[in-house]
Protein backbone atom coordinates (compact mmCIF):
# COMPACT_ATOMS: atom_id res chain seq x y z
CA UNK A 1 0.00 0.00 0.00
CA UNK A 2 0.86 3.58 -0.60
CA UNK A 3 3.14 5.51 2.10
CA UNK A 4 2.70 9.47 1.86
CA UNK A 5 3.75 12.62 4.05
CA UNK A 6 1.92 15.79 3.91
CA UNK A 7 4.15 18.50 5.20
CA UNK A 8 3.51 21.67 6.18
CA UNK A 9 0.14 22.25 4.75
CA UNK A 10 -2.55 24.28 6.61
CA UNK A 11 -4.54 22.01 7.48
CA UNK A 12 -7.95 22.26 8.09
CA UNK A 13 -9.29 19.35 10.47
CA UNK A 14 -12.81 19.85 10.63
CA UNK A 15 -12.84 18.61 14.53
CA UNK A 16 -9.71 20.37 16.39
CA UNK A 17 -9.41 23.13 14.59
CA UNK A 18 -6.76 24.74 12.38
CA UNK A 19 -3.13 23.79 12.08
CA UNK A 20 -1.16 26.28 10.63
CA UNK A 21 1.50 24.82 9.47
CA UNK A 22 1.25 20.90 9.86
CA UNK A 23 1.94 16.78 8.40
CA UNK A 24 -0.30 13.89 7.92
CA UNK A 25 0.90 10.65 7.25
CA UNK A 26 -0.84 8.47 5.32
CA UNK A 27 -0.33 4.69 5.32
CA UNK A 28 -2.21 1.99 4.30
CA UNK A 29 -5.50 4.10 3.45
CA UNK A 30 -5.51 5.84 6.47
CA UNK A 31 -4.19 8.59 8.36
CA UNK A 32 -1.64 7.54 10.79
CA UNK A 33 -0.83 10.39 12.25
CA UNK A 34 -1.66 14.40 12.48
CA UNK A 35 0.79 17.32 13.85
CA UNK A 36 4.38 18.74 13.49
CA UNK A 37 7.65 17.80 12.36
CA UNK A 38 6.21 14.07 11.52
CA UNK A 39 8.66 11.91 10.31
CA UNK A 40 8.25 8.55 8.50
CA UNK A 41 10.80 6.71 6.72
CA UNK A 42 10.18 5.31 3.52
CA UNK A 43 6.89 7.39 3.04
CA UNK A 44 6.55 9.84 -0.07
CA UNK A 45 6.83 13.08 0.91
CA UNK A 46 4.50 15.77 -0.68
CA UNK A 47 5.79 19.62 -0.34
CA UNK A 48 2.51 20.91 0.56
CA UNK A 49 4.01 24.56 1.98
CA UNK A 50 1.89 27.31 1.21
CA UNK A 51 -1.28 24.96 0.36
CA UNK A 52 -4.47 24.26 2.32
CA UNK A 53 -5.01 20.38 3.41
CA UNK A 54 -9.07 19.53 3.71
CA UNK A 55 -11.18 16.27 4.60
CA UNK A 56 -12.70 14.94 1.31
CA UNK A 57 -16.03 16.88 1.23
CA UNK A 58 -19.35 15.04 1.60
CA UNK A 59 -22.38 15.93 -0.22
CA UNK A 60 -25.50 14.67 2.00
CA UNK A 61 -27.73 14.93 -1.06
CA UNK A 62 -27.27 14.42 -4.49
CA UNK A 63 -28.16 12.76 -7.08
CA UNK A 64 -24.51 11.88 -9.31
CA UNK A 65 -24.55 9.73 -11.81
CA UNK A 66 -28.43 9.65 -12.26
CA UNK A 67 -28.87 12.09 -14.38
CA UNK A 68 -25.84 12.24 -16.20
CA UNK A 69 -24.35 14.89 -18.27
CA UNK A 70 -24.69 16.34 -21.74
CA UNK A 71 -27.43 13.25 -22.38
CA UNK A 72 -30.74 14.08 -21.81
CA UNK A 73 -33.63 11.50 -22.04
CA UNK A 74 -30.91 8.78 -22.66
CA UNK A 75 -29.10 9.70 -19.32
CA UNK A 76 -31.78 10.28 -17.22
CA UNK A 77 -32.51 7.81 -14.74
CA UNK A 78 -33.49 9.22 -11.60
CA UNK A 79 -37.20 9.56 -11.50
CA UNK A 80 -39.65 6.72 -12.92
CA UNK A 81 -42.74 8.38 -13.01
CA UNK A 82 -45.18 5.65 -13.15
CA UNK A 83 -46.38 4.85 -9.59
CA UNK A 84 -46.06 7.33 -7.19
CA UNK A 85 -44.69 4.14 -4.61
CA UNK A 86 -41.79 2.59 -5.41
CA UNK A 87 -39.69 2.01 -2.39
CA UNK A 88 -38.04 -1.30 -4.07
CA UNK A 89 -35.92 0.97 -6.28
CA UNK A 90 -32.02 1.25 -5.98
CA UNK A 91 -29.99 4.15 -6.66
CA UNK A 92 -27.00 1.53 -7.35
CA UNK A 93 -28.80 0.33 -10.53
CA UNK A 94 -29.13 3.74 -12.10
CA UNK A 95 -25.69 5.45 -11.12
CA UNK A 96 -22.97 5.42 -14.38
CA UNK A 97 -19.43 6.03 -12.42
CA UNK A 98 -18.67 6.77 -16.32
CA UNK A 99 -20.31 10.41 -16.19
CA UNK A 100 -18.16 12.99 -15.76
CA UNK A 101 -19.48 15.04 -12.81
CA UNK A 102 -17.28 12.14 -10.99
CA UNK A 103 -14.44 13.41 -12.66
CA UNK A 104 -15.40 16.92 -11.84
CA UNK A 105 -16.15 16.62 -8.41
CA UNK A 106 -13.46 14.62 -7.47
CA UNK A 107 -10.83 17.98 -8.76
CA UNK A 108 -12.85 19.47 -6.74
CA UNK A 109 -12.05 17.67 -3.47
CA UNK A 110 -15.63 15.25 -2.97
CA UNK A 111 -14.86 12.57 -2.19
CA UNK A 112 -18.10 11.14 -0.85
CA UNK A 113 -21.59 11.33 -2.09
CA UNK A 114 -25.04 10.42 -1.17
CA UNK A 115 -26.92 10.40 -4.03
CA UNK A 116 -30.43 8.50 -5.18
CA UNK A 117 -33.69 9.08 -6.45
CA UNK A 118 -35.22 12.51 -7.50
CA UNK A 119 -38.04 13.68 -5.97
CA UNK A 120 -41.13 12.91 -8.64
CA UNK A 121 -42.69 9.73 -6.60
CA UNK A 122 -44.16 10.10 -2.79
CA UNK A 123 -41.83 7.21 -1.98
CA UNK A 124 -39.03 7.20 -4.74
CA UNK A 125 -36.21 4.58 -3.43
CA UNK A 126 -33.18 3.98 -2.07
CA UNK A 127 -30.01 5.98 -1.62
CA UNK A 128 -26.33 4.93 -1.79
CA UNK A 129 -23.54 6.28 -0.40
CA UNK A 130 -20.25 6.44 -2.75
CA UNK A 131 -16.93 7.57 -2.76
CA UNK A 132 -16.22 9.19 -6.33
CA UNK A 133 -13.16 7.37 -7.67
CA UNK A 134 -14.11 4.18 -9.55
CA UNK A 135 -15.03 2.29 -12.53
CA UNK A 136 -17.75 0.14 -10.97
CA UNK A 137 -20.18 1.28 -8.24
CA UNK A 138 -20.54 -2.11 -6.68
CA UNK A 139 -16.51 -1.27 -5.79
CA UNK A 140 -17.52 2.52 -4.66
CA UNK A 141 -19.70 1.74 -2.25
CA UNK A 142 -19.83 3.09 1.30
CA UNK A 143 -23.26 1.97 2.25
CA UNK A 144 -25.86 0.23 -0.66
CA UNK A 145 -28.65 0.76 1.00
CA UNK A 146 -28.31 4.26 3.11
CA UNK A 147 -32.15 6.28 2.93
CA UNK A 148 -35.43 5.94 1.60
CA UNK A 149 -36.24 8.63 -0.24
CA UNK A 150 -39.59 10.55 -0.35
CA UNK A 151 -41.18 13.35 -1.38
CA UNK A 152 -43.74 16.14 -0.17
CA UNK A 153 -44.84 19.36 -2.15
CA UNK A 154 -44.91 20.59 -5.67
CA UNK A 155 -42.72 17.58 -7.31
CA UNK A 156 -45.41 14.44 -6.72
CA UNK A 157 -48.18 16.89 -6.98
CA UNK A 158 -47.05 18.15 -10.33
CA UNK A 159 -45.72 14.89 -11.78
CA UNK A 160 -49.38 13.07 -11.19
CA UNK A 161 -51.51 15.64 -11.92
CA UNK A 162 -50.46 15.67 -14.92
CA UNK A 163 -50.96 11.87 -15.71
CA UNK A 164 -54.29 12.31 -14.03
CA UNK A 165 -53.29 10.21 -11.56
CA UNK A 166 -53.28 10.39 -7.26
CA UNK A 167 -51.76 12.45 -5.67
CA UNK A 168 -52.40 16.00 -7.20
CA UNK A 169 -53.09 17.18 -3.97
CA UNK A 170 -50.75 17.69 -0.73
CA UNK A 171 -53.13 15.69 1.27
CA UNK A 172 -53.16 12.60 -1.05
CA UNK A 173 -49.28 12.62 -0.96
CA UNK A 174 -49.87 12.33 2.91
CA UNK A 175 -51.87 9.71 2.60
CA UNK A 176 -50.15 7.54 0.04
CA UNK A 177 -47.01 7.55 2.30
CA UNK A 178 -49.09 6.60 5.24
CA UNK A 179 -51.00 3.85 3.56
CA UNK A 180 -48.06 2.97 2.11
CA UNK A 181 -46.12 2.54 6.04
CA UNK A 182 -49.41 0.99 7.75
CA UNK A 183 -49.30 -2.06 5.09
CA UNK A 184 -45.36 -2.09 5.53
CA UNK A 185 -45.40 -2.04 9.30
CA UNK A 186 -48.46 -5.02 9.30
CA UNK A 187 -46.40 -6.74 6.61
CA UNK A 188 -43.56 -6.87 9.41
CA UNK A 189 -45.55 -7.86 12.04
CA UNK A 190 -46.71 -11.02 9.71
CA UNK A 191 -42.93 -11.39 9.31
CA UNK A 192 -41.89 -10.88 12.86
CA UNK A 193 -45.27 -13.87 14.10
CA UNK A 194 -44.49 -16.40 11.15
CA UNK A 195 -40.69 -15.88 12.77
CA UNK A 196 -41.25 -16.52 16.37
CA UNK A 197 -44.22 -19.27 15.55
CA UNK A 198 -42.24 -21.46 12.60
CA UNK A 199 -44.90 -20.62 10.34
CA UNK A 200 -44.68 -19.77 7.00
CA UNK A 201 -43.78 -15.94 5.87
CA UNK A 202 -46.69 -13.90 3.78
CA UNK A 203 -46.08 -14.12 0.42
CA UNK A 204 -42.90 -12.18 -0.72
CA UNK A 205 -43.55 -8.06 -1.24
CA UNK A 206 -40.56 -6.40 -2.63
CA UNK A 207 -42.20 -3.06 -1.89
CA UNK A 208 -42.78 -4.23 1.63
CA UNK A 209 -39.07 -5.72 2.19
CA UNK A 210 -37.97 -2.32 1.05
CA UNK A 211 -39.14 -0.66 3.47
CA UNK A 212 -38.33 -3.06 6.42
CA UNK A 213 -35.00 -1.03 7.65
CA UNK A 214 -36.84 2.14 7.95
CA UNK A 215 -39.53 0.25 10.04
CA UNK A 216 -36.45 -1.22 11.95
CA UNK A 217 -34.61 2.39 12.10
CA UNK A 218 -31.85 0.96 9.90
CA UNK A 219 -32.09 3.84 7.79
CA UNK A 220 -33.93 7.15 7.70
CA UNK A 221 -36.63 8.24 5.25
CA UNK A 222 -34.95 10.71 3.40
CA UNK A 223 -37.86 13.98 3.04
CA UNK A 224 -37.73 16.31 0.42
CA UNK A 225 -39.51 19.03 1.94
CA UNK A 226 -39.09 22.58 1.59
CA UNK A 227 -42.28 24.76 2.63
CA UNK A 228 -42.74 24.60 6.07
CA UNK A 229 -45.98 22.80 6.27
CA UNK A 230 -44.29 20.29 4.21
CA UNK A 231 -41.27 19.97 6.86
CA UNK A 232 -43.67 19.50 9.33
CA UNK A 233 -46.04 16.84 7.48
CA UNK A 234 -42.73 14.79 7.20
CA UNK A 235 -42.09 15.24 10.81
CA UNK A 236 -45.74 14.12 11.75
CA UNK A 237 -45.91 10.92 9.76
CA UNK A 238 -42.51 9.91 11.20
CA UNK A 239 -43.30 10.54 14.28
CA UNK A 240 -46.33 8.63 13.68
CA UNK A 241 -44.97 5.64 12.64
CA UNK A 242 -41.36 5.68 15.07
CA UNK A 243 -38.87 6.14 12.13
CA UNK A 244 -35.73 7.81 11.66
CA UNK A 245 -36.09 11.19 9.38
CA UNK A 246 -33.74 13.72 7.85
CA UNK A 247 -34.82 16.73 6.85
CA UNK A 248 -33.58 17.36 2.86
CA UNK A 249 -33.82 20.83 1.61
CA UNK A 250 -35.75 22.23 4.14
CA UNK A 251 -35.60 25.90 2.56
CA UNK A 252 -38.02 27.34 5.21
CA UNK A 253 -36.20 25.92 8.25
CA UNK A 254 -35.26 29.71 8.88
CA UNK A 255 -38.97 30.38 9.26
CA UNK A 256 -39.79 27.61 11.51
CA UNK A 257 -36.46 27.37 13.96
CA UNK A 258 -38.22 26.89 17.25
CA UNK A 259 -40.46 23.58 16.21
CA UNK A 260 -37.35 22.46 14.36
CA UNK A 261 -35.36 22.56 17.81
CA UNK A 262 -37.88 20.43 19.31
CA UNK A 263 -38.18 18.10 16.29
CA UNK A 264 -34.62 17.28 16.61
CA UNK A 265 -34.32 15.80 13.12
CA UNK A 266 -30.79 16.85 10.90
CA UNK A 267 -31.75 19.38 8.55
CA UNK A 268 -29.59 19.27 4.99
CA UNK A 269 -29.97 22.54 3.49
CA UNK A 270 -29.74 23.05 -0.53
CA UNK A 271 -29.43 23.79 -2.94
CA UNK A 272 -29.87 27.78 -2.19
CA UNK A 273 -27.37 29.11 -5.17
CA UNK A 274 -29.58 29.64 -8.17
CA UNK A 275 -33.06 30.88 -9.16
CA UNK A 276 -36.46 30.43 -7.31
CA UNK A 277 -37.89 28.47 -9.88
CA UNK A 278 -40.95 27.70 -8.21
CA UNK A 279 -43.42 28.87 -5.65
CA UNK A 280 -41.75 26.48 -2.61
CA UNK A 281 -38.86 28.26 -3.27
CA UNK A 282 -39.36 32.10 -2.82
CA UNK A 283 -38.10 31.94 0.65
CA UNK A 284 -34.28 30.37 -0.93
CA UNK A 285 -31.56 32.17 1.15
CA UNK A 286 -28.26 31.36 2.31
CA UNK A 287 -28.77 32.57 5.78
CA UNK A 288 -30.94 29.22 6.46
CA UNK A 289 -27.65 27.12 7.43
CA UNK A 290 -26.52 29.69 9.55
CA UNK A 291 -30.07 30.46 11.42
CA UNK A 292 -30.15 26.78 11.96
CA UNK A 293 -27.07 26.06 13.12
CA UNK A 294 -26.75 28.74 15.58
CA UNK A 295 -30.29 27.07 16.88
CA UNK A 296 -28.22 23.79 17.42
CA UNK A 297 -29.59 21.61 14.46
CA UNK A 298 -27.30 19.32 12.84
CA UNK A 299 -26.92 21.08 9.51
CA UNK A 300 -25.43 19.72 6.23
CA UNK A 301 -25.09 22.34 3.05
CA UNK A 302 -26.01 20.30 -0.10
CA UNK A 303 -25.75 20.72 -4.17
CA UNK A 304 -28.78 18.57 -4.89
CA UNK A 305 -26.12 17.92 -8.41
CA UNK A 306 -26.89 18.11 -10.94
CA UNK A 307 -28.99 21.31 -9.64
CA UNK A 308 -25.60 22.79 -8.34
CA UNK A 309 -22.65 20.84 -9.66
CA UNK A 310 -21.07 18.56 -7.01
CA UNK A 311 -17.49 20.68 -7.35
CA UNK A 312 -18.87 23.52 -5.99
CA UNK A 313 -20.26 22.22 -2.67
CA UNK A 314 -17.50 24.31 -0.49
CA UNK A 315 -18.48 27.66 -2.71
CA UNK A 316 -22.02 26.80 -1.28
CA UNK A 317 -20.36 26.59 1.85
CA UNK A 318 -18.59 30.02 1.43
CA UNK A 319 -21.61 31.65 0.46
CA UNK A 320 -23.29 30.55 3.69
CA UNK A 321 -20.69 32.04 5.17
CA UNK A 322 -20.87 35.30 3.82
CA UNK A 323 -24.35 35.02 4.66
CA UNK A 324 -23.63 34.94 8.85
CA UNK A 325 -22.72 31.23 8.97
CA UNK A 326 -19.43 31.10 10.98
CA UNK A 327 -16.38 29.76 9.00
CA UNK A 328 -15.56 26.52 11.06
CA UNK A 329 -19.18 25.83 11.20
CA UNK A 330 -19.65 26.14 7.35
CA UNK A 331 -16.76 23.81 6.55
CA UNK A 332 -17.97 21.29 9.59
CA UNK A 333 -21.53 21.62 7.18
CA UNK A 334 -19.89 20.08 4.32
CA UNK A 335 -17.82 17.37 6.12
CA UNK A 336 -18.13 15.82 9.48
CA UNK A 337 -21.70 17.44 9.63
CA UNK A 338 -23.08 14.99 6.72
CA UNK A 339 -20.79 12.53 7.64
CA UNK A 340 -22.57 12.01 11.57
CA UNK A 341 -26.04 12.53 9.75
CA UNK A 342 -25.12 9.65 7.20
CA UNK A 343 -23.63 7.48 9.93
CA UNK A 344 -20.10 7.54 8.49
CA UNK A 345 -18.06 9.74 10.92
CA UNK A 346 -16.27 7.04 12.73
CA UNK A 347 -14.31 6.92 8.82
CA UNK A 348 -14.86 10.16 7.44
CA UNK A 349 -15.73 13.65 7.65
CA UNK A 350 -12.08 14.98 9.42
CA UNK A 351 -8.57 14.94 9.81
CA UNK A 352 -8.10 12.61 12.68
CA UNK A 353 -5.43 9.80 13.49
CA UNK A 354 -7.24 6.37 12.84
CA UNK A 355 -9.48 7.54 10.06
CA UNK A 356 -9.48 6.85 6.23
CA UNK A 357 -7.19 9.32 4.34
CA UNK A 358 -9.67 10.96 2.15
CA UNK A 359 -8.06 14.81 1.76
CA UNK A 360 -7.91 17.69 -0.43
CA UNK A 361 -5.24 19.74 -1.33
CA UNK A 362 -5.55 23.17 -2.61
CA UNK A 363 -3.69 26.39 -3.74
CA UNK A 364 -6.26 29.06 -2.15
CA UNK A 365 -9.25 28.54 -0.40
CA UNK A 366 -11.75 26.52 -2.61
CA UNK A 367 -14.92 28.08 -0.03
CA UNK A 368 -13.81 31.88 -0.91
CA UNK A 369 -11.22 31.76 -3.68
CA UNK A 370 -12.80 31.87 -7.02
CA UNK A 371 -8.73 31.73 -8.15
CA UNK A 372 -8.23 28.84 -6.45
CA UNK A 373 -6.76 25.29 -7.70
CA UNK A 374 -7.05 21.66 -6.55
CA UNK A 375 -3.35 20.23 -6.24
CA UNK A 376 -4.63 16.38 -5.33
CA UNK A 377 -7.20 14.45 -3.53
CA UNK A 378 -7.23 11.55 -2.03
CA UNK A 379 -9.34 8.69 -1.57
CA UNK A 380 -8.95 5.56 1.32
CA UNK A 381 -4.96 6.41 0.87
CA UNK A 382 -4.63 6.91 -2.67
CA UNK A 383 -3.94 9.65 -5.05
CA UNK A 384 -7.23 9.78 -6.57
CA UNK A 385 -6.85 13.46 -8.73
CA UNK A 386 -3.50 14.87 -9.41
CA UNK A 387 -3.04 18.29 -11.27
CA UNK A 388 -0.73 17.98 -14.15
Amino acid sequence: MESYLIKDAKIYTATNGVIEKGDVLVEDGYIKAVGENIKADGAEVISAEGMNLFPGFIDAHCHLGLWEDSIGFEGDDGNEVVDPVTPHLRAIDAINPMDRCFEEALEGGVTTAMTGPGSANVIGGQFAIIKTCGNCIDDMLVKETAAMKIAFGENPKRCYSGLNKSPSTRMATAAILRETLFKAKEYYEKVQLAEKEGKDKPAFDMKMEALLPVLKKEIPLKAHAHRADDIFTAIRIAKEFDVNLTLDHCTEGHLIVDELVRANKPALVGPTFGHRSKVELKNLSFETPGVLNEAGIKVAIITDSPVIPLQYLPMCAGMAVRSGMKEEEALKAITINPAEILGIDKELGSIEKGKKADLALFVGNPMFDVDYKPVMTFIDGKIAFQRR
